[in-house]
């Protein structure tokens, strides 16, 4: 457990935290901007997109198994070896000479990043108790719209004056300044007893996990029975775990925690948030530029507008939850989930692209009121002892929400657009184009855009039923639980 700890020195260690969470959620939008020119230095566009698979991939797999190892050994040591894996990954990808091996870097890098973020969660929630908690988990959500914003500026001026490899490296400083700070300031106490690690038990969690999300990120590129297949031996790979993690003694992932009524409806609302999520990142843009015709900028900025909402939803719910129960804040951010989800499932080329801002401003408003009654709630459900296993577990439901999103979207997509694209046609990439899109035949461009109109409402109208969801769970959370129940049930 942390041990006392002056205002200064907490300020300084919640600091190293916020930088930890920054590095992390920054890397990915950096990254995504310079990607056009790192693909023109090394070649093999056709790996292009195992860059982002490789390294969402394998944060995805670790972040459960950092979140119940930073239970046995301590947050900051943890930490210290994701900073570890994520620097090493960092600086071999700038060094990478073709895209295979940056890809295997990746991987590295990804090894890292599945700890900073959910052990960095884990030391806030540490460091506060749970009234204060609420409001500084509203800061450190802060830290998912900075590198929104940050990140493709950063990016862009990076290929622009400086060489690709820079990319990759302008995060290792940050990554040095997190450790000394929290070297500095952060003192927890361990118990030092030997752990019997459930490897088995992180060989199967890792296996299910990687098997699931291999299928569901590649879902677009897989034939029917490969998905199949992967599916069939994550869903196996499940199975076995649950048997041993009954058998083993100290399991990896007890089975115990989801008696916990709070642990089991924030995850379920995690997931549920995270494909609601994807819906808007990947399929708000395409709407703006392929439907309504505008340009890239605005569809950027539906982007931003739902990014800087999520964490001033979170902010306001932070400061809510002093005084209203989780139940009472989750579902009123439900309801504003809701409206944004239902206009949005309204939009249409007469009510033009600013609707469709406002739309994404709703709902990543929703999401940030939502998810923080939840994620303060699961923290405060559970002692030390389990808190970097619940915090872990929440965000990876959020990543499985995210990819099952993904894939699910996607084929909406593709289905509704087989029978009017001929294979191997690039007419999609016209549609989003309005330049190119002028030199479509009006009898070629007309069923196709129908077509891809009506799909993506088929989403948004989707987002709908998901937002309703996220409701249900809020108000299954027990009735007046709060913080300062949690606050007394602790001292």
């Amino acid at each position: 457990m942390p041990e006392p700890i002056s205002a200064s020195r907490r300020r300084w260690s919640f600091a190293a935290a916020m930088t930890a969470s920054f590095v992390s959620a920054v890397e990915v939008t950096i990254v995504a901007t310079a990607m056009p020119t790192i693909v023109g230095a090394l070649g093999d566009f056709d790996l292009f997109s195992w860059v982002f698979t490789a390294y969402l991939l394998t944060q995805g797999v670790t972040v459960p198994i950092y979140g119940r190892l930073c239970d046995f050994y301590g947050r900051k040591r943890m930490l210290y070896v994701g900073i570890l894996f994520f620097v090493i990954g960092s600086v071999m990808c700038g060094l990478a000479w073709n895209m295979t091996s940056l890809i295997a870097f990746r991987v590295v890098q990804g090894f890292g990043s599945g700890s900073l973020a959910t052990v960095s969660q884990t030391i806030v929630g540490d460091l506060y108790p749970p009234p204060e908690r609420a409001k500084v988990q509203g800061y450190i959500s802060t830290t998912f719209a900075t590198s929104a914003l940050v990140g493709p500026v950063l990016g862009a001026f990076i290929v622009a004056h400086w060489s690709w490899p820079w990319v990759f490296w302008i995060n290792v400083p940050l990554c040095f300044v997190a450790v000394a700070m929290l070297a500095a300031t952060f003192r927890e106490h361990v118990e030092q007893r030997p752990h019997r690690i459930d490897y088995l038990g992180s060989l199967l969690m890792a296996l299910a996990t990687g098997l699931l999300m291999y299928a569901l990120t590649r879902a677009a590129s897989l034939s029917a029975a490969a998905i199949v297949l992967f599916i069939t031996g994550a869903a196996l790979a499940f199975v076995l775990l649950l048997v041993q993690e009954r058998r083993a003694s100290e399991p990896m992932m007890p089975l115990e925690i989801w008696r916990n009524r709070m642990v089991v409806l924030g995850n379920c609302a995690s997931a549920t948030l995270g494909g609601a999520q994807m819906a808007i990142t990947a399929f708000l843009p395409p709407f703006i530029q392929g439907v309504l015709g505008q340009s890239a900028f605005l569809a950027g900025l539906a982007l931003t507008a739902m990014s800087m909402a999520w964490p001033l939803g979170g902010f306001i719910a932070g400061r809510s939850l002093l005084r209203i129960s989780y139940r009472t804040s989750s579902s009123r951010g439900s309801s504003v989930l809701i409206a944004g989800s239902l206009m949005m499932a309204f939009i249409s080329p007469g009510l033009g692209a600013y609707w469709a801002i406002g739309s994404a401003f709703l709902v990543g408003l929703g999401m940030g009121l939502t998810n923080m009654g939840f994620f303060v709630g699961i923290q405060s459900s559970v002692d030390w002892s389990q808190r970097g296993m619940v915090t872990s577990s929440f965000n990876y439901s959020r990543i499985i929400g995210q990819s099952l999103g993904a894939a699910i979207f996607g084929g909406i997509v593709n289905a509704a657009l087989a029978g009017r694209v001929e294979p191997g046609s690039d007419l999609v990439s016209r549609l989003l184009d309005p330049s190119l899109r002028k030199a479509v035949a009006a009898a070629e461009l007309a069923p196709a855009m129908d077509a891809f109109a009506a799909a993506l409402h088929h989403i948004y109208e989707i987002n709908v039923v998901l937002a309703l969801m996220a409701l249900v769970w809020a108000l299954a959370l027990p009735r007046g639980l709060s913080l300062h129940i949690h606050t007394g049930q602790q001292k």
